[in-house]
């Protein structure tokens, strides 16, 4: 079931009345019944997987309970984690892998290798990381024991998380469930504050922009290098804009029954550098998942420079595995991706020192406007770079799609003037330009609180022109939101 569907649109008011009908305490339950339905709508052969998922970890928890001994209860852990990890690595892996095995091995031998022929089930990158980070956090005891199974199953298929995230933590979500569940005024505002800005970024802005990234990434080899260089910027919005839009709205329905999810996105293309933007603002859930479950059991920065920058590409080589799929396919794509990624932190890191150095001699020039601009922008364009190959179908396709734009670099504001651009992608940059405009605004002051100092008038006609905006431009049930396919 989309968020931009019509039958979420009912589905959500009608669980909203049945939530706010039941008592507190068993709220949860409606919870949990609405979320299942959510889930098995489209696809009822999901909630398989995910009631396997839910009974496993309710089992080793169970067992990690009563365990008595570390080594029992550490067994108890490799084992819960080796089948909800190991599921997901051969949903996405296997039948990859063992193409690749036969095209460069046993080609001609006339051996084909058996298939899975199965694809992962919506969401299933995303609750099996929040299944794997809640059996580390009953083995070291950061949850509570004895919890309540209806309440770990509410904590893995929560229906506004569930398809995309954010990976939210059993620490963070139990503790809401446990105190009861309660929506007061102002976060039923910020709750549909936010529902409606994903909404525009999903409908108006990343699905307006979709057909023209699809049309030239499907025929890179005869796209202009001027068409090319546009649907690159454009797929940086698009996959920002539904990824995070796919968020807010997450979070908008979360606080409409009372419960917090942690923020996934924080303007990151405001970032000052790679480190920042992976770190702190693109995909928050995600990176401190693998800051606290990989990162630092490998040793994080204590164990010296070399074993630093080790761990360093561990993670990002883990992060581009766990994003292969999304709808363009498994491919040696993701890998360059992650490995790009960590070869910028590695630069990062290297140069560190330097810049510290500089901006403790020079402090007014190491804030200055000018140059806080000129790093966002070169930031911009090295995670702009890395997208040619998170989107590309295949290696040789990003080569190609990058080689077109560097040959033509100097040619580019000639090309430009020159390429007769269409009515749809005038439209795709004025929104683009929207966006930023509302982002700069948002980094400075919270465009939620900006809102509410206006006159009464005023707010309300942003409102009308944002609602204006969804049924004048919004493209409904399009596309499906990117990260939705895994």
């Amino acid at each position: 079931m989309l968020f931009t569907s019509l039958e979420f649109l009912l589905f959500l008011p009608l669980t909203l009345v049945l939530f706010a009908a039941c008592p507190v305490r068993q709220r949860w339950a409606v919870l949990l019944l609405a979320s299942y339905l959510f889930y098995g709508a489209d696809h009822p052969l999901n909630l398989l997987y995910l009631g396997a998922v839910t009974l496993l970890v309710c089992g080793c928890a169970v067992m990690l309970d009563r365990a008595s001994g570390s080594r029992a209860r550490r067994a108890i852990l490799v084992v819960g984690l080796v089948l909800v990890l190991g599921a997901l690595a051969a949903f996405k892996f296997y039948d990859f892998l063992v193409a690749e095995l036969e095209r460069a091995w046993l080609a001609g031998a006339g051996w084909p290798l058996p298939r899975l022929g199965i694809a992962a089930p919506a969401g299933f990158s995303f609750y099996a990381f929040s299944a794997a980070s809640y059996l580390i956090d009953a083995y070291t005891r950061r949850v509570p024991e004895k919890q309540a199974a209806g309440h770990v199953a509410l904590y893995l298929a929560f229906f506004p998380k569930i398809l995309a995230g954010p990976i939210e933590r059993a620490t963070a979500l139990l503790p809401q469930l446990w105190s009861g569940l309660r929506a007061d005024p102002a976060r039923l505002v910020l709750g549909l504050q936010l529902v409606g800005w994903g909404l525009f970024k999903k409908a108006v802005i990343a699905d307006n922009l979709a057909p023209l990234v699809d049309h030239s990434f499907t025929i890179v080899a005869f796209a202009s290098p001027t068409e090319l260089l546009v649907s690159v910027y454009f797929f940086a919005f698009q996959i920002y804009c539904d990824f995070s839009g796919y968020t807010d709205i997450a979070i908008g329905v979360a606080l409409l029954f009372g419960l917090q999810l942690m923020e996934n996105f924080r303007r990151p293309y405001l970032s000052r550098s790679t480190a920042e933007f992976w770190g702190e603002r693109w995909h928050i859930s995600l990176g401190r998942w693998f800051r606290d479950y990989l990162y630092i059991p490998l040793g994080g920065s204590r164990a010296g420079a070399l074993r630093r920058y080790a761990n360093v590409m561990a993670v990002f080589i883990v992060s581009g595995l766990w994003h292969a799929g999304l709808g363009y396919g498994v491919g040696w794509t993701f890998l360059v991706w992650g490995a790009l990624n960590g070869a910028y932190q590695w630069v990062g890191l290297a140069t560190g020192r330097i810049f510290t150095k500089l901006a403790a001699r020079w402090p007014l020039l190491a804030t200055s406007t000018p140059l806080l601009v000129m790093r966002v922008v070169v930031t911009f364009h090295l995670i702009l770079v890395s997208w040619v190959f998170f989107r590309a179908k295949t290696i040789a396709d990003a080569m190609t799609v990058l080689r077109k734009i560097a040959v033509n670099i100097g040619d580019v504001p000639f090309l430009l003037t020159q390429y007769p651009f269409s009515s749809e992608q005038i439209i795709g940059f004025a929104l683009i330009l929207l966006l930023i405009a509302v982002e700069v605004l948002d980094e400075r002051r919270s465009i939620w609180r900006r809102l509410a100092a206006m006159p009464v008038a005023a707010r309300w006609a942003v409102y009308y022109a944002a609602i204006f905006g969804l049924l004048a431009f919004g493209r409904w049930q399009a596309k499906e939101f990117i990260y939705m396919q895994f």
